[in-house]
This record gives C-alpha cells, sequence and structure tokens, in this order.
C-alpha cells in the first residue's frame, strides 16, 4: 500500500511538471506566434515602427573586395610613399591575410582622381559613370569589418556575424515588412561573373536561417529558365497544375491545423508562389517591352547573364514591389595585374550602375529605392603581385556608397588614415551601415528581434549600432 507522503510527493511532483510544461507551452506558444504573425504585406504587425523614408533595397555586392584606393580614397601621401617600407607603426599586430609574414611596401594610386558635380566629390578615373552620379550617392570612406577572407566577410556583411546559419539581411527585411508582391519572391538574387579569381558565392548567403524559411531569397538565373523547375512538365496543363496545387496546399492545411507549425505553412505559401511564378517570371524576364533606348541605357543584352542585364532586371523588380534585390558581380579579388582586372570589372559594371540609378530616378522610383554598392572588405596600401601590382584583403578602413530612399546625395562620410589603412574618422562599423538601411525602411534595429534558444537575436547582434545620420536627408 502507498502511503500518504509519497503520494503527496508524487502529486505534487506531477502537479509542479504539468504546471511548469504549461507555462513552457504558453511562452513557447506567445514566442512561436509573435514570430509567425504578419500583417498586409506578409510582415510583422506594428512595423515599420516609423514613417519609412525607402521601400525597398537593391544591394549591388562587387564580391571579392574592390580597391577603395582605386574607388573612392585619394592619398596623396600614398603616392610620396610608393615602393617605400610600409611604417610598421601601421601595420604591427594588424590582421594580413596573404602578405602575413612577407616584407611589406607602399603601393601607390594606380590610377587617377578628380573632383566631380556641385558637391566636388572625389572619384577614380576607373569609374567615369558612377563619376556622373557624384551629386546623387554618399560616399561612406570609413566602413571597418571583422573578417579577412572572403567566405566568412560575406557572411559577416550578410548577416551580421561571422556564424553561418543566421538570417541574411534581405530574409530579416522581409520577415519584418513583408513583400508588395503577392507573384514574386520578396527576396531576389541575380549573380554575374568577370574579373580576376571570381570567389564562390554560396546559397547559405541568402538564407533565412533560424527565420520561417519563407523568407529566404530566390536565385534567379541570369540565362536559360530564370528558376529551375518553375515550367510545367510536357503534357501538363495549367489547369492541371492548379488542381494539384489546390489539393497539396488542402492537405498540408489539414496537417497545419494539428500540429500547427509555421514550416508547413511555409510549404503551402512556396507551392501556391511557386505556381503564380509560372506566370509572373517568364512576364518579368521578358523584355521586349522595353525601348531600345533603355537597353542601350544599361548596355544590356536580354538573356546573356551579365551585371547590365541583372541591373535592367533589378529595376524590373524593384517596379513589381520586391522588397530585396540582391546583385553579387564576381570578380573584384584583385591580388595582383589590378589595373587589368580594374578596367575588366568597372567596364562590366560601371556604366550599368549608372543606369540603374538613372532609370530609377527618371521612373520616380529612386526617392524611395534604398541602393547600397560595395564589397565584403576593402584592400591593403601595400603592394601585392608578382606580375602587375595588386592589394590583398583589408578590413580596417574601405569605402561604400548608398543612394536614394533617404540618402543625402553629393556627401562623404568619414576618412581614412594618411595611407587608408585605418578609419579613423566617423568610423562605420557593418552593423551601423545594417541599422541605417533598417532605418531608413522604417524599422529600429533595437526593437527589431526574432526569439531562437531562448535570445531575442537581431541583425545588428548583442553590440550597438550607430545610424548614420549625417548621411540621411
Amino acid at each position: 500500500m502507498t502511503s500518504p507522503d509519497f503520494s503527496r510527493r508524487t502529486f505534487l511532483g506531477q502537479a509542479g511538471f504539468g504546471l511548469g510544461s504549461a507555462a513552457l507551452s504558453t511562452l513557447l506558444g506567445r514566442d512561436l506566434a509573435r514570430a509567425t504573425a504578419v500583417n498586409a504585406h506578409g510582415g510583422l504587425p506594428g512595423l515599420p515602427h516609423f514613417a519609412a523614408k525607402a521601400k525597398r533595397v537593391i544591394f549591388l555586392c562587387m564580391a571579392g573586395g574592390p580597391s577603395h584606393l582605386e574607388t573612392f580614397d585619394y592619398k596623396p601621401k600614398l603616392d610620396q610613399l610608393d615602393g617605400q617600407p610600409m611604417p610598421e607603426s601601421f601595420t604591427k599586430g594588424q590582421p594580413i591575410a596573404q602578405l602575413q609574414g612577407q616584407a611589406l611596401k607602399v603601393q601607390g594610386h594606380l590610377t587617377k582622381f578628380q573632383r566631380y558635380g556641385k558637391s566636388g566629390q572625389l572619384v577614380s578615373d576607373f569609374l567615369p559613370w558612377t563619376a556622373k552620379m557624384a551629386d546623387e550617392i554618399a560616399v561612406i570612406r570609413s566602413m571597418v569589418t571583422e573578417q579577412i577572407n572572403h567566405d566568412p566577410a560575406h557572411t559577416f556583411m550578410n548577416t551580421g556575424t561571422a556564424i553561418s546559419g543566421r538570417p541574411s539581411m534581405g530574409s530579416w527585411i522581409n520577415y519584418g515588412l513583408g513583400s508588395e508582391t503577392e507573384d514574386l519572391p520578396g527576396f531576389v538574387v541575380l549573380t554575374s561573373v568577370g574579373g580576376r579569381n571570381p570567389q564562390p558565392i554560396a546559397s547559405r548567403q541568402w538564407s533565412a536561417g533560424f527565420l520561417p524559411s519563407r523568407y529566404q531569397g530566390v536565385e534567379f538565373n541570369s540565362s536559360g529558365d530564370p528558376v529551375h523547375y518553375v515550367r510545367n512538365p510536357k503534357g501538363v496543363s495549367t489547369t492541371q497544375q492548379k488542381a494539384l496545387v489546390d489539393t497539396v496546399s488542402a492537405l498540408n492545411r489539414k496537417r497545419d491545423e494539428l500540429v500547427d507549425n509555421p514550416e508547413i505553412r511555409t510549404r503551402i505559401a512556396a507551392y501556391e508562389m511557386a505556381f503564380r511564378m509560372q506566370a509572373s517570371v517568364p512576364e518579368l524576364m521578358d523584355v521586349s517591352d522595353e525601348p531600345q533606348r533603355v537597353l542601350d541605357l544599361y548596355g544590356a543584352t536580354p538573356g546573356d547573364g551579365s551585371y547590365a542585364s541583372n541591373c535592367l532586371l533589378a529595376r524590373r523588380l524593384a517596379e513589381r514591389g520586391v522588397r530585396f534585390i540582391h546583385l553579387y558581380h564576381r570578380g573584384w579579388d584583385h591580388h595582383g595585374d589590378l589595373v587589368k582586372y580594374m578596367n575588366t570589372c568597372c567596364g562590366l559594371t560601371d556604366k550599368p550602375t549608372w543606369a540603374l540609378l538613372t532609370d530609377l530616378k527618371e521612373r520616380g522610383l529612386l526617392d524611395d529605392t534604398l541602393v547600397v554598392w560595395g564589397g565584403e572588405f576593402g584592400r591593403t596600401p601595400m603592394f601585392q603581385g608578382k606580375g602587375g601590382p595588386g592589394r590583398d584583403h583589408h578590413i580596417k578602413g574601405f569605402s561604400m556608397w548608398m543612394a536614394g530612399g533617404g540618402v543625402k546625395g553629393g556627401v562623404s562620410h568619414g576618412a581614412t588614415d594618411e595611407l587608408g589603412y585605418h578609419s579613423v574618422e566617423d568610423v562605420v562599423h557593418v552593423r551601423d551601415l545594417h541599422a541605417t538601411m533598417l532605418h531608413l525602411l522604417g524599422i529600429d534595429a533595437g526593437r527589431f528581434s526574432y526569439p531562437h534558444q531562448g535570445l531575442d537575436m537581431r541583425l545588428t547582434g548583442v553590440e550597438p549600432a550607430r545610424v548614420v545620420k549625417e548621411i540621411l536627408v
């Protein structure tokens, strides 16, 4: 026979466990509801936090790391010390990639700089088309990041951390604000190649990480079928395909009623989106409605997979309500023959970038489209290369620019030291860049989070992140 004391202990233990489970279930349910609730655009209720200046982002990633010293950061002292030993006071104890342990010599500028526009922005001769929009862009000359090799540096630029598997900025923005289109993904990625040593770009760079997978980026192919398997198989009509999608969605909804799993809702949305994309994507990619003047503006040959064609598609995606459009041009890793490959990369990207801003402005889209240009890091003031001179990876100072969507045109922000090594004035960390982007979209970075592993996770992490208000309208 069980004693009364044992029965009471058992009862209290089981009751405590049951109450704890109920409390945990309630907390998890609350977090899940908070994380998966949506507003009219598919984003979170209560967002944006305040009036937004930008509705969408076009991020132009020059993958490989363009040299700030051959684009926007002119340093007369660099030319004065050309060929001399690099002063140890700049480099001692600093992270260096391939030049570690080698004799370091100063490499002067490999091009000339001139002032352009009413603002007098300094732009190098490698970028004659960017020079034409000197009064449209805000150049940040004091960027810093934390990762010195390509893949982790891209991961840091895209997610705010070097830890793989975290959500990209495009996923964060779509999670918060949703998309303004029902017929295309809210986050689209386009890639092109041309230049020296094009580093691979892994698809996890546009992953949704721990966010619901519906917010991940979708890569569009620049040539051939824009999206794999988006077309119906031979012998399958649109009516038959719709019937299949409807049936699968109905079964998934029945399952979701039982288990309440956000990933099931993601699958439902993915099936339905894929069906709608069968009509919307071919229409998007068919640029026959574009006048020849526009094709000439970009220098685009539709279907050739070029950066120019991708810039034209970026404008068409922006028009159709896509929230985040990420273009990667791979080829900027200039360890040697920098002049040759800068001419190649700038020849492929400079005019199309100018054309994109010009086209957006003509159509009244630039006012609410934030355009960001830059790489994952910069290049060293020191010489590298067995053939023509080049530069190594550099994280302590580099340049990016922003335009449109609430950004002042014709301004320069921050500065590096006299050799372009350290950012020393109004330093802008990648986290600050993210906070500024979110701010322009109407989001307070400190109040924008997702519950994961017991923490409120943020794109800007736990370190302080500052909005760069000096470059904002």
